[in-house]
């Protein structure tokens, strides 16, 4: 998806720049498979685009902030799966789950939706932003990614505070009662825990002084599943859910 969003011929018939709106793109999660993964490969090699994208992610982290879960009515998911062509529901006593898988994933692409008005309408005039402040280069926000390139949390890092505050797309629980524990991972270095973090709410962690220093632009964030007794854990055990750079 690279045409310009519909809208712009308001805005004197100028179009974004085209690293500016693949950025934008990136963050929303609407590239296809190829794309985005020429994007990411980007985000490695090209600090300037790499830039763009921590920029894109901190204007859409205040959207993330903004969903809160909703009870839905039977009936509207029923004419969500009419509409979509999908199978009739799972039986009753799978209702509850399903109707909440489908709360999200719809969540989810509204989100989006959303989002792109708002690149159209709102955002895209301001291309030329004005230097950021020192302040502001001590903070990033990026996107902890899950192996199917969807946001699985969302992370501001806060270097002279010392703090990520981590908020997350509400996903259901670990079948096997793990929990969701983060790691920073510094170039060359073995992971350090940061703690559990929450799987349906913000969270703020507050990263110990010892490991402050290791809050730059070359290290990453990762959480994998682990058994909550014992966290903060030495060394990770169970598999990766969702990793991202952080982009400083």
């Amino acid at each position: 998806m690279s045409t310009p969003a519909d809208g712009l011929d308001d805005l004197g018939g100028q179009e974004p720049p085209p690293d500016d709106l693949l950025a934008a793109e990136y963050v929303l999660g609407v590239l296809d498979a190829a794309p985005r993964l020429a994007a990411q490969a980007r985000i490695v090699s090209d600090p300037a685009f790499a830039r763009l994208v921590s920029d894109w992610e901190h204007r859409f982290a205040l959207l993330a902030l903004e969903l809160r879960p909703a009870e839905v009515p039977s009936r509207v998911w029923t004419r969500v799966q009419e509409r979509l062509g999908w199978s009739p529901a799972a039986p009753a006593a799978d209702s509850g789950a399903s109707r909440s898988l489908y709360f999200w994933r719809l969540a989810a692409g509204l989100a989006a939706t959303a989002a792109l008005a708002l690149l159209a309408v709102v955002l895209v005039p301001r291309w030329s932003a004005p230097k950021q402040s020192e302040a502001q280069l001590a903070r990033a926000v990026t996107t902890l990614q899950r192996d199917d390139g969807t946001p699985g949390w969302l992370a501001t890092v806060d270097v002279r505070r010392g703090t990520v505050l981590m908020v997350p797309v509400p996903s259901t629980p670990d079948a096997k009662g793990r929990a969701a524990e983060l790691w920073l991972i510094p170039p060359g270095q073995a992971p350090r825990s940061l703690g559990a973090v929450s799987i349906t709410r913000a969270y703020t962690v507050e990263v110990p002084a010892t490991l402050r220093p290791d809050l730059t632009g070359n290290a990453v964030l990762a959480i994998t599943l682990e058994p909550a007794a014992g966290i903060p854990h030495a060394a990770p055990t169970g598999p990766i859910i969702a990793k991202g750079p952080i982009h400083l």
